[in-house]
């Protein structure tokens, strides 16, 4: 049979070839504080140049180029520019919504990491030792100041105003009256379920070089008052009381020995019909989708212990470590849920 000779669609390729430059364009610009600048009003390239100390020239290029990714957009003014909505909501450090944290993490920290991909596939291993010489976890070692820790979680916190209504919304847990967030960051989740659910009171429990922010954050909702924030490590501490525990984007850190070790201290921690809900981006059964989970599964690799997983393993995770009644609901969002209860 004679070979087919009609030339395949590149375009595949060339939007990969592209991709990495398009994300160090909106790392570069975050970083450099074009956002910033910009979140008053439209400016000049050369005035944004000047109070940057960046090149005049060359940052009219970049601006230009992020006008292409629609991230700015031009002014009236020749060579001038404003912010998108989508750059003012999360690409400015005074936003809310900002997701600049996790945009310089990614930057700073994943950016050469990724570089030694070959390397973790052909040892199966993350790339903390070989990138940056650290032994020990990277979120010890990246977050050693304040203000560091501060900057990732708001980045968080931004992905979670995306995600954590939607996954209170995803399953019913008007069952429960005492939510305990493990891991909960700067509280979006809690403060989610909480307006969702008016009867429910939450604790949030995270390491106490956290607690600071959360309560910040949490202190400037409306459903403050219905929740508590507890400092602790929990692999360690003992864990607070409620019904309902919820670990969200905690399980993909780690390895299986570890999660199993969590669980069962959850399910100790836990009543008769309490629950244990899993916020993850669920693998399909196959394992081919979706691309979203598929690349946070590589990332794991990379940077982690741990990795992305199925829905019929987190259920073999559950039923091993004394759980029943495993349900799970996809979510349009970066995040899904799981949830099971305690017989």
């Amino acid at each position: 049979m004679a070979k087919d000779l009609t030339p395949a669609d590149p375009a595949v390729v060339l939007e990969l070839l592209s991709a990495f430059r398009r994300s160090k364009l909106m790392f570069a610009a975050t970083d450099l504080g074009i956002f910033d600048r910009l979140a008053d009003g439209p400016l000049n390239a050369d005035a944004i140049a000047r109070l940057l100390g960046l090149d005049s020239e060359a940052t009219l290029r970049l601006l230009r180029a992020l006008v292409g990714l629609g991230l700015l957009i031009p002014s009236v003014e020749p060579d001038s520019f404003a912010n998108t909505p989508a750059a003012d909501q999360y690409l400015t450090t005074r936003s809310p919504d900002r997701m600049t944290g996790y945009v310089n993490y990614s930057n700073r920290v994943m950016w050469e990491m990724w570089a030694h991909l070959e390397d973790a596939i052909r040892e199966g291993t993350h790339r903390w030792q070989q990138t940056y010489g650290w032994d020990g976890p990277i979120f010890s070692s990246f977050f050693k100041t304040d203000e560091a820790m501060r900057e990732f979680l708001m980045g968080m916190h931004g992905f979670g105003r995306l995600t954590s209504p939607q996954v209170v919304h995803a399953l019913d847990l008007s069952r429960f009256r005492r939510l305990v967030d493990l891991g909960g960051a700067t509280g979006h989740f809690a403060i989610a379920a909480c307006h969702r659910y008016p009867e429910l009171r939450a604790t949030l429990f995270d390491l106490p070089a956290a607690v600071p922010l959360a309560q910040e954050i949490i202190s400037q909702s409306d459903v403050a008052a219905r929740i508590t924030v507890t400092g602790g490590d929990f692999f360690v501490d003992p864990l607070p009381a409620g019904d309902l525990f919820f670990l969200g984007r905690i399980l993909h850190d780690w390895s299986e020995s570890k999660i199993g070790v969590l669980l069962s201290k959850i399910r100790e921690a836990l009543p008769s019909g309490g629950g244990v809900a899993i916020g993850e981006k669920l693998l399909s059964d196959s394992q081919d989708g979706p691309p979203w989970a598929q690349l946070q599964d590589i990332n794991m690799l990379i940077v982690t212990e741990g990795r992305e997983r199925t829905l019929q393993e987190y259920e073999g995770l559950l039923t091993a470590a004394g759980f029943a009644d495993v349900v799970a609901c996809r979510t349009d969002t970066p995040l899904d849920v799981v949830l099971a209860i305690k017989p």
